[in-house]
């Protein structure tokens, strides 16, 4: 009798261990799915932020400030006789 009840505990906890084994794989396939979403909006987010450095690059390069100085706020240099040195 003692034997058919070690036998069923064994197959029992067979049972039970190979569910756990079918839980974790399942949860590590979700887990790296996931993973992989991240990763691809990481590098999203990457190419998105070169485009941003490249985009700032090019409003604050000092020809565009000059550009826009003049036709849209009409600033110009001053001619010499415009100039005035103020000392202490």
């Amino acid at each position: 009798m003692s034997l058919r009840i070690l036998v069923a505990v064994l197959i029992l906890a067979s049972v039970v261990s190979a569910i756990g084994v079918v839980h974790a794989r399942h949860q590590h396939r979700q887990l790296f799915v996931e993973l992989s979403r991240l990763e691809k909006a990481r590098d999203e987010l990457n190419i998105e932020f070169g485009r941003l450095q490249l985009e700032q690059a090019t409003w604050a390069e000092s020809n565009r400030i000059d550009q826009v100085a003049r036709n849209r706020l009409g600033m110009k240099f001053p001619e010499a006789g415009d100039i005035v040195v103020v000392r202490p």
